[in-house]
């Protein structure tokens, strides 16, 4: 099990979001401090693909001079956007947070898999609190 945070951030519209601590460290999972993208491997020596949970827990908002509308948080597989990861809440005001989490379960076969929580809106995202925790689970 490997598990990143970051504390306060605002995010780009199409862009990851920084992970800044590596709180729990994992073989099969490589992080750059700073960096948005998680890689994952399979260590074994067969083709069977290494599964892994992916959890993702953020509060999200709309920062000063943003619009007001629906807003997601996502999560990205080699730079793709995974569709049902997408969790969207609507704030009624700028500055207004929102908790949002999803999971996923993915496999990472002879290639490595590079992951990432990516704002897929048009407009700019507050992203707090965030926190990934990727666990092999086979």
């Amino acid at each position: 099990m490997a598990e990143f945070i970051s504390t306060i951030q605002q995010v780009t519209a199409g862009q990851n979001a920084t992970l800044d601590t590596e709180v729990i460290r994992s073989r099969c999972v490589s992080h750059r401090t700073g960096s948005g993208l998680i890689c994952v491997d399979n260590s074994g020596c067969d083709c069977k693909p290494a599964r892994y949970k992916v959890f993702v827990k953020a509060n999200i908002s709309i920062p000063t001079g943003g619009t007001v509308g629906a807003i997601s948080l996502a999560l990205a597989l080699n730079g793709e956007v995974v569709q049902s990861s997408v969790s969207t809440v609507t704030p009624a005001a700028v500055s207004d947070e929102f908790s949002v989490t999803f999971e996923e379960i993915i496999n990472a076969g002879r290639c490595s898999v590079n992951i990432a929580v990516r704002n897929p809106n048009t407009q700019t995202i507050q992203i707090s609190d965030l926190v990934v925790i990727v666990e092999r689970i086979c």
